[in-house]
């Protein structure tokens, strides 16, 4: 079986993917980084609904977007990259998104971590590490637990000998670990710190299981990490505590939302564009609206532009926010990193709602033949409403609320 072959879920141990070919570009500046996210997204859309369907992994949708460069765009120049602006960083998720949220969403971990590697690796650790985003290296995630009383309070610790450290656990929603190159893999140490161990995707004792059964996003293969003395060198440990202590914090909380507001972003959009299609070619005008097309009834009129007015909206929020970590990763501090995370909350408290409303409207809108199962327009919703199930909005609106009425600075950590 090949990996673009593979289908469905069960308790199957995958095994590693090829290393990335030779060649793959370094792309060099944001203008490049938006037009070669447009051709991909338009290479990557054909048969997103249909990989959906089968439960297919998307390999080579995937291969392509690591292959195009865009995965490497984050990194500082002063390691050869390209150092793209955060607006610019989500809108070419916004792109892939809009294209295939599932392919987008597996490179979420990969670049939270690229910002993990800026704010807390060692010189000689960026080094070595952005050397190999730059070949195509992909970072996939062994994060989360179960049977914890909060996504925080992990029970994976590590244990050092020597120039290594020792792991055993097991993680579960591991986006992008299955097609990984590098896993990072979340541990604390014996003072309940955080670290990222990055480990080699092939190293002995690390196993990814395909068992991954939600209803949506069904293609990011999100299961399980099996850890059995999983050995990983000393030099490849990340201290990623460090970017959140309130007295010198970093914008990685800000970052990691960001990416997220940005996949419900291109979802969003891509319901309103399958929306339009509808109501053009399938559906039919209401008896008593007096028209001959569903397009003139001025009811659906309303909806559409309500429904472009929330997605705008949130949009320029999305860029806002991104211009907010930007300064927040060249000037931090408490403030600027307050900041980013608050116009973040904002975005993502819009393309959350726009990407749910507008998966919902997409069906009301088009009319009942929008539910014969051939088309499975449902994925829509369904990744819509498996992704913002990441982080609850409500606590955006806390958030948001308390610090404007009370001044109070967001929690610091990976969810706010």
């Amino acid at each position: 079986m090949t990996h673009t072959e593979f289908v469905g879920t069960g308790e199957t141990d995958v095994p590693p993917f090829p290393l990335p070919p030779a060649g793959v570009p370094v792309i060099a500046n944001d203008d490049a980084a938006l037009r070669i996210a447009a051709e991909v997204a338009r290479q990557i859309a054909p048969g997103a609904a249909q990989r959906d369907h089968e439960n297919r992994f998307p390999a080579r949708e995937l291969d392509i977007f690591s292959g195009s460069g865009l995965w490497g765009i984050t990194v500082p120049r002063a390691y050869g990259g390209a150092a793209v602006s955060y607006r610019t960083l989500g809108q070419v998720i916004r792109l892939i998104a809009k294209a295939d949220s599932a392919v987008a969403q597996l490179s979420q971990n990969h670049f939270a971590t690229i910002a993990s590697l800026v704010s807390c690796a060692s010189p000689e650790q960026a080094r070595d590490l952005f050397a190999l985003v730059l070949k195509g290296y992909r970072f996939g995630n062994a994060f989360s637990e179960r049977g914890i009383r909060h996504v925080g309070a992990l029970k994976t610790r590590f244990q050092i000998t020597g120039d290594t450290v020792t792991l055993n656990g097991i993680k579960h929603y591991c986006t992008g670990a299955l097609s990984a190159h590098l896993v990072q893999i979340v541990a604390l140490d014996e003072d309940g710190h955080s670290h990222l161990a990055i480990a080699e995707r092939h190293a002995p004792g690390l196993n990814v299981i395909n068992d991954w059964s939600a209803f949506g996003q069904k293609g990011t293969a999100s299961g399980t990490v099996q850890l059995t003395d999983v050995q990983v060198p000393r030099n490849r440990v990340i201290p990623v505590w460090k970017a959140y202590r309130p007295d010198a914090p970093f914008a990685d909380s800000a970052i990691s939302q960001f990416i997220q507001a940005a996949i419900d972003a291109g979802l969003a959009d891509a319901a309103i564009d399958a929306t339009i299609d509808l109501v053009h070619t399938r559906a039919r005008a209401w008896i008593d609206s007096g028209q001959e097309k569903a397009s003139d009834d001025p009811y659906t009129i309303q909806m559409v532009g309500a429904l472009k007015i929330r997605l705008n909206a949130g949009l320029a929020l999305l860029d806002r926010a991104g211009d907010a970590i930007d300064y927040a990763v060249s000037t931090p501090s408490a403030q600027s990193v307050a900041t980013a995370q608050i116009e973040t909350a904002q975005a993502k408290v819009l393309t959350t709602e726009s990407a749910m409303e507008a998966t919902n409207r997409l069906f009301e809108l088009a009319g009942a033949s929008a539910t014969d199962r051939k088309l499975n327009l449902d994925y829509l919703w369904r990744n819509a409403r498996t992704h913002t199930l990441h982080d609850p909005v409500r606590w955006k609106y806390a958030i948001v609320g308390n610090y404007y009425l009370n001044h109070a600075l967001p929690p610091l950590h990976a969810w706010s």
